[in-house]
């Protein structure tokens, strides 16, 4: 069995990341549409274990694969910024799936996504520029 992670531990550069807690409020999903004009649903849930809580997003089918009170495991999930504040994702290579083991107790005054982060603690990635002069952009066909 995975080691889990327990959500007081998450933090900017948290990735890879195997979660075992209990629904807390699954919200009302909504859809929207992408920059790229794509419609995806989305909602986000209140994840708990024994430590704190966590907001966390659901994209399309992961919408309706948890409720109140399950126990799930959240399996490759990483952590990202909405605003500043914390949510915990499952990413395309990552699941999130009901659990046998049921989360009895959880701590809900530690809301991990209370806090607001400044921007200069959150994960700065490099942004790509490809355009027409950038030559390490090449077409590999």
């Amino acid at each position: 069995m995975d080691e889990f992670t327990k959500l007081k531990d998450l933090n900017q550069g948290s990735k890879r990341v195997t979660v075992l807690a209990k629904v807390l409020n699954v919200g009302e999903a909504k859809d929207i549409q992408t920059r790229y004009g794509e419609q995806k649903k989305v909602t986000e849930a209140v994840l708990g274990d024994e430590t704190g809580k966590v907001t966390m997003s659901l994209w399309n089918e992961q919408v309706n694969q948890v409720e109140n009170g399950d126990s799930v495991i959240v399996e490759n999930g990483y952590v990202s910024f909405v605003r500043g504040h914390m949510r915990l994702n499952v990413g395309k290579y990552g699941a999130i799936k009901k659990s046998e083991t049921a989360v009895e107790s959880v701590n809900e005054s530690l809301d991990m996504s209370e806090k607001e982060y400044q921007t200069d603690e959150v994960d700065r990635r490099p942004r790509r520029s490809f355009n027409n002069n950038n030559r390490n952009f090449r077409s590999r066909f």
